[in-house]
């Protein structure tokens, strides 16, 4: 990512205690990785198999840190599911 309209960047590592659980966390977060931030862009990677990483790029710092807040939002609740999703070590 090297848009040089969106200068400001953050990326956000989450790391998890399995492979399965950074798996499904990835598979959860596309579907609003895909949607866009407005004046934002994101991109997911996985850096080792336990971890996923959300790379932020925004126009000026409102921006970083509204997709910051909305990200960390949308890991929280997916994260906060799983106990409830599947019972038992993930």
């Amino acid at each position: 990512m090297s848009d040089p309209e969106l200068p400001w960047s953050m990326t956000i590592s989450v790391r998890t205690p399995t492979e399965e659980l950074a798996g499904w966390l990835e598979r959860t977060l596309l579907p609003e990785v895909a949607r866009e931030v407005p004046r934002a862009h994101a991109e997911l990677h996985r850096s080792t198999p336990t971890c996923v990483e959300i790379e932020i790029r925004a126009r000026d710092t409102g921006s970083v840190r509204a997709a910051l807040n909305t990200y960390l939002g949308w890991v929280h609740l997916a994260l906060a599911t799983v106990p409830r999703a599947r019972p038992g070590p993930v």
